[in-house]
């Protein structure tokens, strides 16, 4: 990778597609800084906030500490879910505000029994699914009719993603190959826009 290119990168994936042990990874491995959703948005939610205030304050927040760990000169790794079409927005001018290299990578794993394992296997925070037909605890009161597992579902099968500066991997994998497979692809990218 060009040593002075400074990252943007938004992970994306299902809960318990490896996004925050690759965003953690990713982020020693690029000398940058990974900003967790799910921990602040838990810290909202533990401080007395609903569900829905505790999104909002959480969006909020990441977008302002990202700006300022650009600032501060360090490469950027937003670790949510990533699945609607603002969020994306909210990165990629970000992004283009301070003339970085703006990457979305998504977290792919197609069989929901290993997501499912996944989920009842970890240690979830307050904000996150304890399995995919299970909402977040303080989620059940306040979220629409949609059943979980079909939104679940349909989070896997159609994510939102840019036109462009996308990749996936296969997060099947163990961490270590994953990661080897983005920075490949992260240096490839550079390569054919240093060609351009």
């Amino acid at each position: 990778m060009h040593p002075h290119r400074k990252l943007f990168i938004q992970m994306s994936g299902a809960p318990g597609s490896g996004k925050s042990t690759l965003a953690n990874l990713l982020a020693q491995a690029i000398d940058g800084v990974a900003i967790n959703h799910d921990l602040i948005r838990s810290f909202f939610l533990d401080n007395d906030n609903t569900f829905e205030q505790s999104a909002k304050l959480t969006y909020r927040f990441q977008w302002v500490l990202a700006e300022d760990m650009i600032k501060q000169g360090r490469s950027v790794i937003i670790d949510s879910t990533c699945n609607f079409k603002e969020i994306l927005d909210e990165g990629t001018a970000l992004a283009r505000k301070y003339g970085y290299d703006y990457k979305y990578i998504e977290c792919r794993v197609d069989d929901i029994d290993l997501l499912e394992e996944r989920l009842k296997t970890r240690v979830s925070m307050r904000s996150q699914r304890p399995g995919g037909d299970v909402p977040p605890r303080d989620a059940s009161i306040t979220r629409d009719s949609e059943d979980s597992r079909a939104l679940f579902k349909r989070w896997i099968e159609s994510p939102c993603r840019p036109t462009r500066d996308a990749m996936t991997v296969d997060s099947t994998s163990s961490p270590e190959k994953c990661l080897d497979s983005i920075l490949r692809q992260i240096s490839m990218l550079e390569d054919k826009m240093g060609d351009l």
